[in-house]
């Protein structure tokens, strides 16, 4: 499933309603030709991909592999402690690597253009427990086409936050920050039932025989990870006397791997300085307008090239919203000229080390929790 930027809502000539107050200095023409400059640095990008890019991915597939294929053959011998730390940091790092920089990346038809039946959107199945065609559809088709949209992008709190005053308030939201604790160690399974729609099936807009498809889905997809990790591998290490030491390794590696996706997803949209949008103000949405709005509704992270590639290149936010389909190894050299162009139309570019993306996150899920 290639996602290109998708300007679905494009509708001609319009009154134009009020624009958030980081682009009211902006005038019809000069967004328009914000939109020109933003398409020719994509045009530039996919004609300059070739066999450097091919390498690269391929590249870091291998190397996970070999992280992984490494951590469980380490976990054979966890009884022994130093095995089981190694082994269970071998797995944990292969598992970041997979879903961040290659599945997540590859879902999003990044690596399509390689005409690799093995590397592509349609074939591949990442080591997460949501199956890859139900976070597609709600990650790839309405998140990436309804970016903070109050009322149109459910990512915006994922029915369980409050993080937008537009949002209104409700009783439960005090204990958010509770639930936004415990959701970080299981954040797989927070969004595989989040991907499941059920909020979509009470209201009526979701069939319950597609919740039932759903489900069978999932059933099907936890049962090939849960063989490998809770069965396989501890089955494999028990010739040893490792079985237990190697199914806490499995479920510390799990726990990590979903704290890590959830610090860095969370970094992407709810810090301070990442806008919200209403219904009213993408009425008759332009190419422009829509760049604008993935641009001002999106929040960066601030690191090391490591650091980047243990993101998925997601600490590239702003221009992963704007290119969702660019190899996100190209979005590094992508940033400076998305930088310089906010800067040249005096739109803010938002930015911070970790530390202060996920603290602001967390500030805001506190903050809002009342009233």
């Amino acid at each position: 499933m290639t996602i290109v930027t998708p300007f679905l809502l494009d509708a001609g000539p319009r009154a134009r309603p009020a624009r958030p107050d980081a682009a009211a200095h902006l005038t019809d023409a000069q967004i328009e030709e914000l939109g020109r400059e933003l398409d020719a640095v994509r045009e530039q990008v996919v004609a300059a991909r070739g066999a450097a890019d091919a390498a690269y991915i391929r590249r870091v597939i291998a190397v996970q592999r070999s992280l992984e294929l490494a951590g469980r053959a380490t976990l054979l011998f966890s009884r022994h402690r130093p095995a089981w730390v190694a082994g269970t940091g071998m797995l944990t790092v292969a598992k970041i690597l997979e879903n961040m920089e290659i599945g997540h990346n590859v879902l999003h038809g990044q690596w399509d253009w390689m005409r690799d039946p093995d590397i592509h959107s349609t074939t591949w199945e990442w080591d997460f427990v949501t199956p890859a065609a139900a976070w597609q559809h709600t990650h790839n088709d309405l998140h990436h086409t309804w970016t903070n949209v109050v009322g149109k992008d459910r990512d915006v709190g994922y029915n369980i936050f409050r993080v937008d005053r537009d949002q209104p308030w409700q009783w439960w939201n005090l204990g958010n920050p509770v639930y936004n604790m415990l959701l970080a160690p299981v954040f797989e399974w927070g969004i595989a039932i989040y991907d499941l729609e059920l909020d979509e099936v009470r209201a009526g807009r979701k069939s319950r025989g597609e919740l039932r498809q759903g489900l069978k889905a999932l059933g099907r997809k936890f049962l090939r990870q849960s063989a490998k990790d809770y069965v396989a591998t501890p089955a494999a290490a028990a010739v040893t006397g490792s079985a237990r030491q190697a199914l806490a390794a499995t479920l510390t590696a799990n726990a990590a791997r979903n704290v890590w996706a959830h610090a860095v997803i969370f970094c992407g949209h709810f810090p301070e300085g990442a806008d919200t949008f209403t219904e009213e103000q993408i009425e008759g949405e332009t190419r422009g307008d829509w760049y604008l709005r993935q641009m001002l509704g999106s929040a960066n992270i601030s690191g090391s090239r490591l650091m980047h590639l243990m993101t998925g290149n997601l600490s590239h936010q702003i221009e992963h919203h704007l290119f969702p389909d660019l190899p996100s190894n190209r979005y590094a050299e992508v940033a400076v000229r998305v930088r310089e162009i906010c800067a040249r139309y005096g739109l803010p570019y938002t930015t911070g080390p970790l530390p202060k993306q996920v603290g602001s996150a967390w500030a805001k899920i506190f903050r809002l929790a009342l009233p």
